[in-house]
């Protein structure tokens, strides 16, 4: 049973947006791929000027508004394949609302460069979804897939994720966390359907409004 309570789209004023962005703690992790998530919430944060502090969930949360509504920008303290738990208490001491919690993660199904977002759908083996899905009890919830492709050769995925972007991808990876960023305000100010129409509908070029 899911602990969200589904928005019957009769706003009221403390309605909130929580984006979750993912990824592994600690200086080891920091500039790897499975850290995309995580990067994009930062940049954010940091367009705003939103300090992230500690939160009994066990998140770092940092309150902010986008097109003018409320928004808590959150990450798990606790290791990818742990975040469900301490992101599912966060959603429960906010009483946040499935159409209104954002995940924003890598994604090996997309090409690099590329920005997409999804509602629901399966996790293909990423564990951090997989430990939302399963603290959350439901799969329904709004992602920004973050590309960054599948390794060449007969490099493991689980490894593949976690070394560090390349030195060609990190020349053009601030252009794709950008877009990302972008892709988190088109959702919030102008809903799924417009932001999927916009961000979904062909291949982007890094940096391209």
């Amino acid at each position: 049973m899911s602990l969200f309570r589904r928005s019957s789209r009769t706003e009221t004023p403390e309605a909130l947006w929580i984006v979750a962005g993912l990824g592994n703690p600690g200086d080891r992790y920091k500039d790897t791929r499975h850290n995309a998530g995580a990067v994009v919430l930062e940049r954010v944060a940091e367009d705003r000027r939103a300090q992230f502090k500690r939160h009994k969930s066990g998140c770092l949360v940092a309150e902010t508004d986008i097109g003018g509504e409320r928004v808590v920008l959150a990450r798990a303290t606790s290791y990818m394949n742990e975040s469900g738990r301490p992101l599912r208490e966060l959603v429960r001491w906010y009483k946040g609302e499935l159409d209104r919690l954002l995940v924003v993660h890598d994604e090996l199904d997309v090409p690099f460069g590329e920005v997409r977002i999804k509602q629901g759908g399966g996790t293909a083996g990423h564990n951090g979804l997989g430990s939302l899905v399963n603290h959350l009890g439901t799969k329904d919830f709004l992602r920004v897939r973050v590309g960054i492709g599948r390794p060449r050769g007969a490099v493991d995925g689980a490894d593949y994720v976690l070394q560090r972007f390349s030195a060609a991808e990190r020349k053009e990876l601030p252009h794709v966390i950008a877009d990302a960023a972008s892709a988190i305000e088109a959702l919030v100010e102008d809903g799924p359907e417009r932001a999927m129409n916009r961000f979904n509908t062909k291949p982007r070029v890094p940096g391209e409004s």
